[in-house]
C-alpha cells in the first residue's frame, strides 16, 4: 500500500472542502457574521490543516496500484463526509452527531435527503455550505482531485476509470485529461446557465446560487422549507423541469451536441428510453392524480406529476407539492423511476437507464433463444453488438444493487420503520434520489427515523454514489488483509 501517495491525494480532496468552507465564511461576513461564523471558521482551520499536513512530509510519490486507487476513492469520500459534518456539529441545534453525519453524506453524495424540520432557521452561511457539499459531490471528490494532479501522473487514468462507470466510458473517447475537462466544463456551464435562468425567473440572488449548486449536481437541498414550491411560479417550475431532465443526461453527449452543433448525438436508444420513461411515467401519474388524487384539473395534475417524476428520475429531489398522500399507484411509479434514474456519465444515482435498457434487451434476447435454440442471437444497442462480458457485468451490477437494497430494507425494518418507509427510504438513498413516499415524501424529512436507520440510509447513499464496487473492493481488502 502506497500510504504517501494515498494521503497526499486524499489531502487534496480535503483542501477542496476547505476552500468552500472559506467561501461560506465569506457569506457569513457579508451577513454580519451570522451564528455559523465560528463553527465554519473552526471547521475550515481543522480541515485545511489536516488536508495540508501530508504536503509537509510527502514530496515525491510512486505510482498508485489499482487497489491503492480504490482506497484513495473511498477515503476521499469518507473523510470528506467526516470533515464536512464539522460545521453542523459545531453549530448544534437539530444537528446531533448522527444527524450531522446524515446531512453531510446526503450533501456530498448529492442525495438531498435531510433531517431538518426547519431549513429556513439556518444561517445563510450554513445554508451555503450545505449547498456547497452538493456542488463538490456532484462533480465528484475524485474529479476535483484529478484536476490538480499532474497530467503525466501514472495513476490519473486509473482513477478516472474507477470514478466513472463502465457504461459511461464509452461516451468519452478521449484521454483522461480531455475527459476531465469535458466533465468539468459541462458541469460548470450548467451551474452558470442555471443560476442566471433561476435569477431571471424570480429567485433571489442567494437562492439562485444555492439552487443552481443543487440543480447542476442533481442534488436537492433547498433554502426553503417548501423547496422550489415556495415560489409558486409555473415558469420557474418549467425551467427547473428542463434542467433536471438535461442534467441527468450523459455529459459526453451534451458536450458532443455543442461541439457538433447538432442533435444527432442525442439519437440514441438510451436517450429515447430515458425521455420515453419520463413521458409515460408522468402521464400515468397525472391520470392517477386526476382520477384518484383529488385534482380537479388535468393540467395541474400533469404539471405536478411531470415535475415530481423528473425530480425523482433525475435524482434531483426538488418538490412543488406534497406527494405523501398520493394514491398507491403513483407511489409505485415513483419508486420505479427512482430505481432506474438517469443516464450513465451524469451526476445521477440509481441503476441508470443504460443498464435497465440492456437488461430488458437481455431478457428479450433470452426469450428468442428459448424459442429458437439453434439461432445465433446477440444484443444490439444503437447498431452495435454488445459483448457477453458487458451484458453479464450489467446483470451482475443490477443483482448486486438489488441485494444491497434488500439487506438494507430488512435492517431498517428491524429498527422499527414501517415497510413503506423502509422500502422508499432505501430506494431513494441508494439511488441518491432524496425523497421517498409516504412519511418520507417530497415535503417531509428523515428526522423521525431511528438512528441506526439513518446510518443505514447514509451508507446506502455512499454505496450508490460510487456505484457499489469500490466500497466492496476496499471492504474485501480489509477483511482479507491478514490472509
Amino acid at each position: 500500500m502506497n500510504v504517501k501517495a494515498i494521503s497526499l491525494n486524499v489531502g487534496k480532496a480535503l483542501l477542496v472542502s476547505a476552500l468552500f468552507m472559506a467561501l461560506s465564511i465569506g457569506v457569513s461576513l457579508v451577513n454580519g457574521r451570522d451564528e455559523a461564523f465560528t463553527p465554519l471558521l473552526i471547521s475550515f482551520v481543522i480541515t485545511a490543516i489536516v488536508g495540508a499536513f501530508p504536503f509537509i512530509f510527502v514530496h515525491k510519490t510512486q505510482a498508485l496500484s489499482l487497489n491503492d486507487g480504490f482506497l484513495t476513492i473511498v477515503l476521499s469520500w469518507v473523510l470528506s463526509f467526516i470533515f464536512g459534518m464539522l460545521p453542523y456539529v459545531l453549530y448544534g441545534g437539530e444537528f446531533t452527531l448522527i444527524n450531522a453525519w446524515f446531512e453531510s453524506v446526503s450533501g456530498y453524495t448529492t442525495t438531498g435527503s435531510t433531517i431538518l424540520t426547519d431549513v429556513e432557521a439556518l444561517p445563510k452561511s450554513l445554508l451555503f455550505w450545505r449547498s456547497s457539499t452538493h456542488f463538490i459531490g456532484g462533480l465528484g471528490v475524485v474529479v476535483f482531485l484529478l484536476l490538480v494532479m499532474p497530467t503525466a501522473s501514472p495513476y490519473r487514468l486509473k482513477l478516472t476509470n474507477m470514478e466513472m462507470s463502465t457504461l459511461s466510458k464509452g461516451g468519452y473517447r478521449y484521454n483522461s485529461s480531455k475527459v476531465i475537462r469535458i466533465i468539468t466544463g459541462v458541469y460548470l456551464s450548467f451551474a452558470i446557465v442555471i443560476f442566471f435562468s433561476l435569477w431571471a425567473a424570480g429567485m433571489t440572488l442567494f437562492d439562485a446560487v444555492n439552487h443552481a449548486f443543487s440543480l447542476a449536481a442533481t442534488g436537492g437541498f433547498s433554502t426553503r422549507n417548501l423547496s422550489v414550491g415556495y415560489y409558486q411560479s409555473d415558469v420557474l417550475h418549467l425551467i427547473i423541469i428542463f434542467f433536471m431532465a438535461v442534467c441527468a443526461l450523459h455529459f459526453g453527449l451534451i458536450y458532443a451536441v455543442f461541439v457538433t452543433r447538432s442533435l444527432k448525438p442525442m439519437r440514441s436508444s438510451v436517450v429515447g428510453y430515458y425521455f420515453g420513461s419520463i413521458a409515460v411515467a408522468s402521464i400515468i401519474v397525472g391520470l392517477v392524480l386526476r382520477s384518484q388524487g383529488g385534482y380537479n384539473h388535468l393540467g395541474r395534475a400533469l404539471m405536478d406529476s411531470t415535475f415530481t417524476v423528473v425530480s425523482y428520475m433525475s435524482t434531483t429531489g426538488f418538490a412543488i407539492c406534497d406527494n405523501s398522500t398520493w394514491p398507491v399507484v403513483a407511489g409505485v411509479v415513483l419508486m420505479f423511476v427512482a430505481f432506474q434514474c438517469g443516464c450513465s456519465g451524469s451526476t445521477t444515482g440509481g441503476i441508470k437507464v443504460d443498464r435497465i435498457l440492456i437488461a430488458f434487451k437481455s431478457i428479450g434476447n433470452e426469450i428468442r433463444r428459448r424459442v429458437h435454440p439453434n439461432a445465433v442471437s446477440q444484443i444490439r444497442l444503437d447498431g452495435h453488438y454488445l459483448p457477453d462480458s458487458t451484458v453479464n457485468s450489467v446483470m451482475m451490477y443490477i443483482v448486486t444493487y438489488i441485494l444491497m437494497a434488500v439487506i438494507s430494507i430488512v435492517v431498517v425494518m428491524l429498527c422499527g420503520s414501517s415497510p413503506t418507509e423502509a422500502i422508499s427510504g432505501v430506494i431513494s438513498s441508494i439511488g441518491s434520489v432524496g425523497p421517498g413516499i409516504g412519511e418520507l415524501g417530497a415535503m417531509d424529512n428523515f428526522s423521525a427515523e431511528p438512528s441506526v436507520a439513518k446510518f443505514v440510509y447514509a451508507f446506502d447513499m455512499f454505496l450508490g454514489r460510487v456505484e457499489i464496487y469500490p466500497v466492496l473492493v476496499v471492504l474485501s481488502m480489509m477483511f482479507n488483509r491478514g490472509k
